[in-house]
């Protein structure tokens, strides 16, 4: 009942910027994953405030698919997934020992990288349902010697349910790295081990996004996808498995409204450090969204962005340098107005706004635009874009 006063009561807040997350689309890039390992289980990857998605919304969509468990870095996260997400939790990242207390057990299964967190979480006794992570290679993090340290944990392995093997790609973008080959055989070995110290784990998974498609052998059960079941395609255009990942759609866009409207004249100067010189009569239009927001400062002068209102459609391009709240646009002689609405990130791949040409402008991986949004941003969710 308060929680309902306080919803009544509330101030209602338009934001003026606003991301999308297209939920056919992000069910799209599910099943496809699922039609590529029919035989495994997939464990969306919902690190990073779900890749910049919104951790929250990306939960409430899952609940309408078979998901039975998605992965998280940290506590923290696995809070908003508790309140949100009807399975279980999959906590990939390092914590300190005593953030495990307040996890809840009956929910969460953990990866495990080293002796100090088996021993501490052997406390549990067999509630806790642990992954032991093999290094087979990236040299990251893990068990170095999986024999060794079975042999020098076995009271604290035996007080556990030993539920996952795991282990991670390296090179998983390049379809055609003998790197991958030797990290899938040192890992089916790590598997011959632990079987032969009696040892049977329910959950066998190496792969991530690109492994999702380069993976046959089918003692694979579980995969952990992350910028693929966004959307993203993982490997490189002349990648032999690229034209398969060509078929995921991008699940986010993102737009902005325009603040401020003002005509500047020829020779003008705008922004910090006088970085553009106008060289005609130009309308600047103002964005609240800058680097804090996610925009890198890299697109200073160079970035376009769409803006469209009925039949009017055309690119404004960044006037000088981003700044932490505000970015400018030089829309020149088109007609704009307060209140308009600028499309920042396209969900469409060919498009000069999406995620991968933009990330492709300023040298970065898409990774990097999609987790520097900021979490502040309203987020929402709409079934499909027509």
């Amino acid at each position: 009942m308060i929680n309902l006063i306080r919803q009544i009561i509330k101030p209602k807040y338009k934001s003026l910027n606003l991301i999308e997350i297209i939920k056919d689309n992000l069910i799209y890039n599910l099943n496809y994953l699922y039609s590529l390992q029919e035989q495994a289980e997939i464990f969306p990857v919902l690190k990073s405030n779900a890749y910049g998605h919104g951790l929250k919304e990306v939960c409430k969509i899952l609940n309408e698919t078979p998901v039975k468990m998605v992965a998280v870095d940290s506590f923290p996260e696995a809070q908003i997934v508790y309140r949100n997400f009807k399975g279980k939790v999959l906590i990939i990242g390092e914590m300190p020992l005593k953030a495990y207390r307040y996890c809840k057990l009956k929910r969460t299964e953990f990866i495990v990288y080293n002796q100090e967190t088996l021993k501490y979480l052997s406390r549990y006794k067999k509630k806790a349902q642990i992954h032991l992570f093999y290094n087979t290679g990236m040299n990251r993090e893990g068990i170095d010697d999986l024999e060794k340290f079975i042999n020098d944990n076995k009271k604290y392995l035996d007080r556990v349910t030993i539920s996952g093997f795991c282990s991670h790609l390296a090179e998983a973008d390049n379809s055609e790295s003998d790197f991958n080959v030797r990290q899938e055989e040192k890992f089916l070995k790590g598997i011959e081990i632990l079987n032969n110290n009696k040892i049977y784990p329910k959950w066998i998974h190496l792969g991530n996004s690109g492994g999702v498609f380069i993976l046959k052998n089918k003692i694979f059960n579980a995969f952990r996808p992350g910028i693929s079941f966004y959307g993203y395609n993982p490997f490189k255009a002349e990648d032999k498995n690229s034209f398969k990942a060509d078929n995921l759609k991008p699940a986010l866009r993102l737009f902005s409204t325009i603040t401020a409207v003002h005509r500047a004249k020829t020779g003008d100067k705008i922004s910090y450090n006088n970085s553009l010189i106008l060289e005609d009569n130009s309308n600047i239009a103002v964005i609240p969204f800058g680097y804090f927001e996610g925009l890198d400062r890299r697109f200073s002068n160079c970035a376009k962005f769409l803006y469209s209102q009925g039949e009017d459609v055309f690119w404004a391009k960044i006037a000088g340098q981003v700044c932490m709240n505000l970015t400018c646009l030089n829309f020149k002689d088109k007609g704009i107005k307060i209140g308009d609405r600028v499309k920042l990130i396209s969900e469409i791949n060919n498009m000069e706004n999406s995620v991968e040409k933009l990330s492709q402008k300023i040298g970065v991986i898409n990774y990097e635009i999609l987790v520097n949004l900021n979490s502040s941003i309203k987020r929402v969710i709409i079934k499909n874009l027509k």
